[in-house]
């Protein structure tokens, strides 16, 4: 029996209160059932205790908030509701794998937790990772997908999997879920950062805020003496090994700039990269059968993970050679006339640039580029996208990608104003369709923005669209 006391040990709690049993947690007055605490969360449009009557009616046996409140039964006043729900999640939802891994970062999270589960594989571990594109468990089935879900949901399956006997799980640190203390709870044994650059800025008021969010995984949740592995070729991996090392963290660096990890060389192919690393003063050769050299920086930090949660550093090594792209990053779908077809999940500056200059060699011809923004977001990405995709693209296409409420002509005519002589065309699936009649001999496609996703956010509905269906419609039987 789990009681009052049990998901709030801190809390000043009356005894005969704290002996309370409890059925369940839930931060949503519509999920209680009788015997449920519920905590109300305060929102963006309504104080969560508004809606403590409601939770009551229905069975609440105790209500927790930041706030003094008169209710019908019992209150617990805390510090940081999110916090508490977190921590309470996790004690009612007791098992978590014993190796849990989070990355944070503006790009990378889905590789680098995709990579890390296959490296733990290769290693013999049960392993599983959880984000973007869900929950994919040891056996590559995959369910769900949320980046960082809400706290209960991810408590759940975090009991789920460790239940079904995985040991190891990599996961993605969203900054809206550090912020909202939704990782709180989480038994860590490491963590890592990819890089950061402008994305959520409809979110944190600065870049700064922005990092700070992330910064909370380092300097909060993982305990001193722990492991964080930092890409040091980041433009703040300085400001994130400085908040590593002030928690007294074990920092471990990769990348051409890494110490411990240090990416010597890197000559990217059509279908795999040439990597020279260097680790503990050996160098070493490896055929990573990925392209781009993201995608080698992902690897590198997957590596440096594995490494510093016990994995032996040769076979870990050896284990990249055979890794998998995650779905919808960098991930070719087919070819006509002999040119590739790729999505990649690229929706904000840094990633479309990146994705652009990896894939720039590898066109003899012309590099083709479909994308759009998202509606309701940080406006102001919308120029900046424009100019990347005109200045490292040779054919551009404007189109739509969940624009939500807005006009999704303004969305365009804001693109297109900073890509002189760029396509305009609306609906998604024609301008795919456009730009694969167009490829000949030695051209590269790559459609842009929206990756693993297979619905378009049109108003307040979603409707049914897949980059990857599109693309196949419009190969045909070229497709291959």
């Amino acid at each position: 029996m789990i009681t009052l006391r049990d998901l709030l040990p801190s809390a000043a709690i009356e005894a005969r209160t704290g002996e309370l049993p409890v059925a369940g947690v839930t931060a949503d007055s519509r999920q209680v059932a009788p015997g449920f605490v519920f905590f109300a969360v305060p929102g963006v449009k309504a104080d969560g205790l508004s809606f403590a009557p409601q939770a009551i009616a229905k069975g609440a046996i105790a209500v927790v908030s930041e706030k003094d409140a008169a209710l019908a039964v019992p209150h617990v006043r805390v510090g940081d509701v999110r916090a508490a729900l977190s921590h309470a999640a996790a004690a009612f939802h007791g098992r978590q794998p014993k190796t849990i891994a989070a990355v944070t970062g503006t790009s990378g999270k889905t590789s680098v937790a995709a990579f890390t589960r296959q490296i733990w594989l290769a290693l013999g571990h049960s392993a599983a990772a959880l984000g973007t594109t869900g929950v994919v468990a040891p056996s590559g089935a995959v369910y769900g997908s949320l980046t960082t879900p809400d706290p209960v949901t991810l408590h759940k399956i975090l009991d789920q999997l460790a239940g079904d006997g995985v040991t190891h799980l990599a996961m993605e640190a969203s900054s809206h879920g550090l912020d909202q203390r939704r990782l709180d709870g989480v038994r860590l044994a490491a963590a890592a950062f990819t890089n950061l650059s402008r994305d959520h800025l409809d979110y944190h008021p600065t870049l700064e805020d922005y990092l700070a969010a992330k910064l909370r995984l380092f300097e909060t949740l993982l305990q001193p003496g722990q492991p964080a592995v930092i890409d040091a070729d980041s433009d703040v991996a300085d400001k994130v090994i400085a908040a590593c090392n002030a928690r007294g963290l074990k920092v471990f660096t990769t990348g051409r700039k890494g110490q411990h990890l240090r990416l010597v060389s890197s000559h990217s192919g059509p279908a795999s990269t040439m990597l020279t690393i260097e680790h503990a003063g050996v160098h070493l050769s490896i055929n990573l059968p990925l392209t781009g050299g993201f995608m080698a920086s992902n690897a590198l930090v997957a590596a440096g993970l594995a490494i510093v949660t016990g994995g032996d550093a040769s076979r870990v090594f050896g284990a990249l050679e055979h890794l998998q792209g995650a779905p919808g990053r960098l991930e070719k779908i087919g070819e006509r006339n002999g040119a590739p077809v790729l999505v990649d999940y690229a929706h904000k500056p840094d990633a479309l640039e990146k994705v652009l200059q990896a894939l720039r060699p590898l066109a003899a011809g012309r590099l083709i580029v479909v994308f759009g923004c998202g509606g309701d977001r940080d406006a102001g990405k919308r120029p900046i996208m424009g100019e990347i995709a005109g200045r490292l693209a040779d054919v551009v296409i404007v189109t739509d990608d969940n624009p939500r409420s807005e006009d999704p002509a303004k969305i365009r005519r804001a693109i297109l104003e900073a890509a002189p002589g760029a396509r305009e065309i609306a609906d998604r699936r024609a301008a795919i369709a456009t730009a694969v009649a167009m490829l000949g001999q030695g051209d590269v496609l790559v459609v842009a923005g929206k990756g693993h996703e297979t619905g378009q956010i049109v108003g307040d509905k979603t409707l049914p669209f897949s980059d990857h269906e599109a693309i196949r419609a419009a190969l045909g039987n070229d497709a291959a």
